[in-house]
């Protein structure tokens, strides 16, 4: 099998993992007769806004562990294919010289044990780094049971790296992989990445995770707690959230598929926690722990805090103005910059900061006044803010 044909293999299911920012995708012209590798290589904005063809792969599809909802779990029959460092490595520099990926994001089944695959992982980075003097977008995966120093030397190469928690804690991990540790082998690596940081100067890459949605009965509030944790005490720079889709041939293939809808939800809830300045147990959470679908989380807090109790613009300060919906963080320091000039009076005001001015509307005060407003004309659930 050539090298094409592997990434094809490896591609498509590495290509569902989140770990940037989609922003849609075009078709790519095949790289040989026959050959479309559109399923290999996805279109993402990285953290600094920047959108590049991100070729997304693994090492190898051979796995030793037995996460019940993976394509690539042991036992699964079905063909396995790898790689060897040297041949990825010149395979993404092929890619990369004909102008068809800009990065790579990178992960593996873990064979021969977590330490023996991540030294396979930051061999094939270090090619790339060293051989091929490739400067670009590099997000490494860190391997269950990765030694520290393989840590240090992945943050070393790559601008992103990740640790897939799959659950938001031990029980739930175990009734999804059962052979994983939560806090041994995957969350004290992520412990590792933010101590390093802190500790070592240098320029050190983001971090990130995922949770698989809806594999087991873990509640919205169970995801999003551990969520806040890692945003305050490990510094993630995100939280992906995975909705479970069955694969065949796996213990989960009779499990529906989650919501899509809960999904956005949680995204909704953990933009909350990270840029808005909400925490967990403010969340509109019902009776089970979950998320309504019916609206998004803002909103539906609003609607329970400050329809009797109205958010004076020109008063309040940055927590206040970002617990309004229709304000975000820019428009948040446009509104505290525009009042140095002058007071806010008008919806049109505010229009001309950026503010969703009739989604405000409702939870404002300006100058003491309600302002005059429309009567909603969308759900709760739509559109964002």
């Amino acid at each position: 099998m050539d090298a094409i044909e592997k990434l094809r293999e490896l591609g498509p299911p590495t290509r569902l993992e989140p770990a940037e920012e989609m922003v849609g995708s075009r078709r790519l012209p095949p790289i040989q007769a026959g050959h479309d590798l559109s399923d290999c290589i996805t279109h993402a904005a990285l953290p600094n806004g920047r959108r590049i063809a991100l070729l997304k792969t693994a090492l190898t599809s051979a796995c030793e562990r037995d996460c019940r909802y993976c394509a690539f779990r042991q036992g699964r029959d079905f063909r396995r294919v790898g790689f060897s460092p040297n041949e990825l490595a010149r395979l993404f520099v092929q890619l990369h010289q004909r102008g068809l990926v800009e990065g790579i994001f990178l992960s593996s089944g873990v064979a021969g044990g977590g330490p023996r695959t991540q030294d396979r992982l930051i061999a094939t980075a270090e090619i790339l780094r060293h051989r091929y003097d490739f400067r670009d977008y590099i997000h490494l995966k860190i391997m269950p049971g990765a030694e520290r120093d393989q840590v240090l030397a992945a943050m070393r190469l790559a601008d992103r790296v990740s640790v897939n928690l799959e659950a938001p804690n031990s029980e739930r991990l175990a009734q999804l992989a059962p052979h994983k540790v939560f806090t041994e082998e995957l969350l004290l690596r992520l412990g590792w990445v933010e101590e390093i940081r802190r500790q070592v100067p240098g320029r050190w890459p983001s971090s990130c995770t995922q949770f698989v949605v809806g594999a087991t009965d873990e509640s919205d509030a169970e995801l999003l707690t551990t969520t806040e944790s890692l945003y305050r005490q490990l510094g993630l720079a995100r939280t992906y959230f995975s909705r479970f889709s069955p694969v065949p041939d796996t213990p989960l293939e009779d499990r529906p598929s989650a919501s899509p809808l809960r999904e956005r939800r949680l995204y909704q809830s953990s933009f909350l926690l990270r840029d808005y300045g909400f925490v967990a147990e403010e969340l509109p959470f019902d009776a089970t722990g979950n998320l309504p679908l019916s609206s998004d989380p803002k909103l539906a807090w609003a609607e329970g805090h400050l329809l009797d109790a109205p958010v004076e613009l020109n008063a309040a300060d940055r927590r206040d103005l970002l617990r309004v919906p229709g304000i975000g963080p820019k428009n948040a320091e446009k509104l505290l910059h525009e009042r140095r000039q002058g007071r806010l009076r008008s919806l049109s005001d505010l229009r001309q900061l950026g503010v969703v001015a009739e989604r405000a509307a409702p939870y404002i005060l300006l100058d003491g006044r309600r302002p005059p407003r429309q009567l909603r004309l969308w759900p709760l659930g739509q559109p964002d803010a």
